[in-house]
């Protein structure tokens, strides 16, 4: 027997037929996708199910008897949670008590101390202990941080049921991991998960089943995952094959001729940016990569005037440039796409054409809203994006899916034809089809000269449609390198935080401290180097490549180690450069780089394999023979 199951759920909006006899079943222990293009009717399905909304028909079972709940919080009494997308959160109290929310509307007194010890349970379950604080006020949360503690109020209530609506929307790689590995436990013990999502790895990588839905049916019920291929689960969700995602093809080779519209120097603005340098060109797409908490949006908004800078310098087509307003960088030529659609760019009580119109209007000084000098603009821009004129005219944005919404805001930030475009996480909760248009989308813009900078903690993604990508890390630039250069594992490399790095950097400066010369931590791929952490300024040890430098191998001094056996002293033949390479590795065997030591002259009691097992000792999870190992280029 299922453990809940639904049978011919129509819902109707208006003029809109949002679902059309859906049914669904979800069994204990297992994690059920929900899957389908915006406007699906995911959502939908995923609300009448928490009782957030009710069916106009249709029939849902609990433990096979029917269920009748008369909202949300009949639904939790009866075991059913939802994580939504959009945060839920009351600003002004803590995460604890926002975490037990729920509790507050039920009968009982409620024991303070027992609530706190289980939310600091729940807390370190998801690894957030260190960053995450009960009595941290939710209003100074990053979206991040927010979207977790959203994910905290549900696990509070332990239903037996918890649906995960885009969960991991806001989360960086690691955190997504987290809290893969605690669905997967939850699942073991018992309770049914549904999970909506539109990364298509991460529903491979989590999940048991697959329903998916199009236009309000189910065109597909209960596919167990490990049969289906990616291409085939696109086909079942948009009605047709999707090529070329990222619109790569005749797209001609990155653009590094056109003039620099925007230079970034030393950029600060406490506490989330520290020291930011990056430009960008006419033409060319930029992509500021990093973990959530690197900096990246604040960086953004300081150049859009929405915090104010302390320190370093912003030039505007070579020009000094500081925006004490958004108003000053949207006449300056700047558009802005923001992160938070809910919190920062959506006016719920405007109309669609309202709503996309803002920034013309904030551009505009004349006391009229001159909203038809735009009308040519604007429809082009609807085309584009594939949106019906018609739905200007809906009175709430907030009837739109979340990739309406998104291609809303993103016409909104092109009406004025910017000369500079950015886009802080773009395509976040939006479906694989409207990703790919708005990907398309970017690539035009940027062909017809428009300087783009997105943001985005979606690694493939950044790598996928960048050019060129600045890694931001604890505020700070550590790496500008050509897209095509980078894969995910180095990106994620070469962000990760300072704080998790500093395990690495310690090794580096004790080997340095006991031995001299100059250490290092690094990959090797495709020809070149990738170096993510150097300690040593020894001009006799130099290996030819500096932190965030990625020289093609042949070029550096350690060429003749490489492809050498690791855990052994290799010297060029000339004898110079004597070098260690010690190939280091994660639980589960994966790897996480390479830490060097070279020297002008190596010690005389310098005993290799003992270095080689300190190395292993202090940073790999897996201690491999240092003769069966060899650094591969």
């Amino acid at each position: 027997m299922a453990l809940l199951e639904l049978r011919d759920i129509w819902k109707r909006f208006g003029v809109t037929q949002a679902l059309s006899g859906a049914a669904f079943d979800l069994r204990a222990g297992e994690i059920h996708a929900l899957v389908g293009a915006n406007g699906a009717g995911k959502s939908t399905l995923s609300r009448i199910i928490s009782g957030h909304i009710r069916p106009d028909s249709g029939d849902i079972l609990l433990n096979g008897a029917r269920l009748r709940h008369a909202g949300a919080r009949d639904a939790i009494r009866a075991g059913i949670t939802m994580v939504t997308q959009e945060t839920s959160l009351a600003p002004d109290l803590s995460v604890l008590e926002n975490i037990m929310l729920p509790r507050i509307a039920m009968p009982g007194r409620l024991d303070w101390r027992a609530l706190r010890r289980q939310a600091q349970a729940l807390i370190g379950e998801i690894g957030q202990s260190e960053v995450l604080r009960p009595d941290m006020k939710v209003s100074e949360l990053s979206i991040g941080q927010r979207q977790l503690v959203e994910i905290l109020k549900a696990l509070a209530l332990d239903s037996r049921i918890i649906i995960f609506d885009e969960p991991t929307a806001a989360l960086s790689p690691h955190e997504a991991e987290q809290l893969f590995g605690l669905m997967r436990s939850l699942a073991t013990r018992g309770h049914g998960l549904i999970f909506v999502s539109h990364r298509l790895e991460e529903i491979f990588a989590v999940t048991d089943r697959v329903t998916v839905l199009r236009e309000g049916r189910i065109v597909a019920s209960g596919l167990a995952t490990e049969t289906l291929q990616q291409g085939e689960l696109v086909r079942l969700m948009v009605g047709r094959e999707l090529q070329d995602i990222y619109n790569r093809g005749g797209r001609s080779r990155r653009r590094t001729d056109g003039a620099v519209v925007l230079r970034v120097n030393h950029l600060s603005c406490p506490p989330m940016v520290r020291d930011v340098s990056f430009e960008v060109r006419a033409g060319e797409v930029l992509g500021l990569a990093g973990l959530v908490g690197a900096g990246r949006s604040e960086t953004i908004e300081t150049i859009f005037g929405l915090r104010q800078p302390v320190s370093g310098t912003i030039e505007l087509d070579g020009k000094p440039f500081r925006a004490r307003s958004p108003r000053d960088a949207i006449r300056a030529g700047i558009g802005l796409i923001p992160e938070d659609r809910r919190g920062q760019a959506i006016v719920p009580d405007f109309s669609v054409r309202e709503n996309l119109l803002l920034a013309h209007l904030g551009a505009r000084s004349a006391v009229t809203l001159g909203y038809g000098t735009r009308g040519a603009a604007v429809r082009a821009l609807l085309e584009r994006l594939e949106l019906p004129e018609r739905r200007l005219l809906d009175a709430n944005m907030l009837n739109f899916s979340g990739g309406m919404q998104q291609k809303v805001i993103l016409a909104r930030g092109l009406v004025l034809a910017p000369r500079l475009l950015l886009l802080d996480e773009p395509t976040r909760g939006v479906d694989i089809g409207t990703r790919s248009s708005i990907y398309a989308m970017l690539r035009r813009i940027a062909d017809e000269g428009v300087a783009c900078v997105v943001v985005s903690s979606d690694f493939e993604e950044v790598i996928g449609v960048s050019d060129r990508i600045a890694v931001l890390s604890d505020g700070a630039s550590v790496a500008e390198l050509p897209a095509e250069l980078i894969d995910i594992e180095k990106l994620g490399m070469f962000a990760a935080p300072r704080s998790s790095a500093e395990k690495t950097h310690t090794v580096l400066a004790e080997l340095v401290a006991r031995y001299g010369g100059t250490a290092y931590w690094m990959a090797a791929e495709g020809g070149r180097l990738f170096c993510f952490d150097r300690v040593g300024d020894d001009p006799s040890a130099d290996p030819g490549f500096v932190t965030g430098g990625f020289p093609e191998i042949a070029a550096t001094a350690i060429a003749h180690a490489v492809g050498a056996p690791a855990g052994a002293l290799h010297r060029a033949a000339d004898g110079a450069r004597p070098t260690l390479l010690v190939p280091i590795s994660g639980k589960r065997g994966h790897s996480l780089g390479i830490v060097g030591l070279t020297f002008g002259r190596a010690p005389a009691d310098f005993d290799a394999a003992a270095v080689t097992q300190y190395i292993l000792a202090a940073l790999g999870e897996r201690r491999d023979a240092p003769n069966e190992t060899r650094i591969e280029a």
